[in-house]
């Protein structure tokens, strides 16, 4: 059966307390590689935030599908970067593609909640003041988007 490449399409949901303390999942198949929830969509038609209700779910077990009480603290932020994939992950997408386009969300919770992890994907967590977490990034667009609370919060945003 061939291989079903990844679609250059992703979610990145920063999930976050009121303090602003940021979860962060530690990947498995990297050490020391620290993020916040990151999936690519399942088929080319599938809304971004379906997306991100699902990788929240399949990634930390926390549900914010709708009818779900913390549905309405999803956000779409409306931001998207552009990247160069990493040239140890292009295996994963079609022959020639080199750049994803990942759209941003924020999961804001009333406190920090328990976290079951997809131990496949993530071997850890951690809850950190968001200028740490952003400083134990791995990606520069993650730790960007982590820094977005700030100024998110002083703009009035329900980030």
């Amino acid at each position: 059966m061939p291989m079903a490449y990844k679609i250059p399409e992703s979610v990145l949901v920063v999930i976050y307390t009121p303090g602003p303390d940021v979860l962060l999942i530690k990947r498995a198949d990297v050490a020391d590689f620290w993020q916040s929830v990151t999936g690519s969509k399942d088929a080319l038609e599938e809304p971004y935030l379906q997306t991100a209700y699902r990788e929240v779910h399949e990634e930390t077990g926390i549900d914010c599908r709708p009818g779900t009480p913390l549905h309405a603290d999803l956000c779409d932020w409306g931001v998207e970067n552009v990247y160069d994939i990493y040239p140890e992950w292009q295996w994963r997408y079609g022959p020639g593609v080199t750049r994803n386009t990942e759209h941003l969300f924020g999961l804001r919770l009333p406190s920090r909640v328990p976290i079951c992890l997809n131990q496949r994907e993530h071997t850890a967590h951690q809850w950190l003041p968001y200028r740490e977490a952003a400083q134990q990034c791995f990606s520069p667009s993650n730790a960007e988007a982590i820094l977005l609370l700030s100024h998110l919060a002083s703009i009035g945003v329900s980030a």
